[in-house]
């Protein structure tokens, strides 16, 4: 699935001509529940740009997620947003996400989060609108491990809610 998203957005820099179009709009959440340390750990990939541009549409302070001047002040714009826009849901129970920070990996802002006492998971529950203010095509792909067995899917805005069970 990777190789195929890599595809589209090599052929979007190719394209891409004085706009800033691509053919795909896809953020990409990784969830993997550390049993030994009883965590979720929680990570979630945006376009830079796609990303960039949601930001400076609610927000009216400059965003520039790569400047190193400004990682104090974009921390709490990333978090914000994400925290906005994704929730967790372990059995049945409303999680807290602890924001552990951001870094710039490929194309991509990659943001990371934790969350703590999740000693087990019977049932988990994603609600991820992800730049869907943004992009009407947008979509989410999630990515979750619990006991080693990885579950995945893809949420078409507007659908927002995904939920996972039956890990062995």
């Amino acid at each position: 699935m990777a190789l195929i998203l890599y595809k589209w957005f090599l052929l979007a820099l190719f394209t891409a001509n004085t706009q800033s179009y691509h053919p795909i709009y896809v953020s990409v959440t990784e969830i993997e529940h550390n049993a030994k340390e009883s965590t979720l750990e929680v990570s979630c990939k945006i376009f830079t740009d796609d990303f960039e541009k949601a930001l400076r549409k609610i927000n009216k302070d400059k965003i520039d997620l790569l400047n190193p001047s400004m990682k104090t002040a974009m921390n709490k714009v990333v978090d914000d947003y994400v925290q906005k826009h994704m929730s967790l849901k372990v059995n049945n129970s409303l999680v807290k996400m602890q924001f552990l920070g951001y870094e710039e990996q490929e194309e991509g802002i990659l943001s990371y989060y934790q969350v703590n006492n999740v000693k087990n998971i019977k049932e988990l529950t994603v609600r991820n609108s992800i730049l869907f203010d943004y992009q009407p095509q947008q979509i989410s792909l999630l990515h979750i491990t619990v006991n080693g067995n990885r579950k995945s899917t893809k949420l078409n805005n507007p659908e927002s809610i995904a939920v996972f069970k039956d890990f062995k």
